[in-house]
């Protein structure tokens, strides 16, 4: 016969739960629990955020090519002056230190001319062609195509007869003087009066200056 104490030692012994040799990774509370799909320490995002900056460089460069090109193309359609052409300027002009000499700029009347067919120094012209309309430079020009160097030859004594004979000449001051044979204007220096003669320098004020001009093309006409 059996020990009824044994028996039921024995009892207690197999009611007892079986463990499972099972560990369960405890997460702290309030986490959620970590999946190998989820980003880790942002690196995920910060991909994301580097392509996304990237994509905008990109289309940024993009879109100032294409703004090239297209200002390229319509500059290229605008017409250009030329030989022939009658143009419309404003322009500065200025000694190399800086010192305005003469300026159109803020009036309404512009300087107009007829590229290869003017008086205008040659430096001014030069400057002017291949210039479109609106465009602004600005060029230094050697006194060797602006004024020239000075000419004795152009220091004359006349006789006070004619056109000049009742006229009142200070020396010292510039007058303009007209030029039938040539059909042209001149601005002369006088450095002597007397009752009979009248001395004076046809040289231009400027002859032998480098200078600087700033020009603006409003305008020209193509002859047809």
């Amino acid at each position: 016969m059996s020990d009824p104490e044994h028996k039921e030692e024995i009892l207690k012994e197999s009611a007892k739960p079986v463990e499972e040799n099972t560990t369960v990774q405890e997460t702290p509370a309030g986490e959620k629990e970590k999946t190998p799909t989820e980003p880790v320490n942002g690196k995920t995002e910060n991909g994301n955020q580097k392509k996304r900056k990237m994509l905008l460089v990109v289309a940024g460069i993009v879109i100032i090519i294409v703004i090239v090109v297209i200002s390229a193309y319509i500059l290229s359609l605008s017409p250009v002056a030329t030989k022939g052409d009658a143009v419309f300027v404003y322009y500065t002009e200025s000694f190399e230190n800086g010192t305005i000499i003469s300026s159109n700029m803020n009036s309404t009347d512009p300087l107009v001319f007829t590229i290869g067919n003017s008086s205008i120094i040659t430096g001014f012209q030069d400057a002017v062609t291949g210039m479109s309309v609106n465009e602004v430079k600005t060029v230094d020009i050697p006194y060797t195509n602006a004024y020239g160097a000075y000419d004795p030859g152009l220091v004359q004594t006349l006789n006070r007869t004619g056109p000049i004979a009742n006229k009142t000449f200070t020396p010292g001051q510039y007058y303009q003087v007209y030029y039938k044979p040539t059909n042209s204007y001149s601005k002369v220096k006088v450095l002597n009066v007397t009752p009979t003669t009248i001395t004076w320098d046809a040289n231009n004020p400027l002859v032998g200056y480098n200078l600087t001009f700033t020009i603006r093309l409003a305008d020209l006409q193509t002859p047809s």
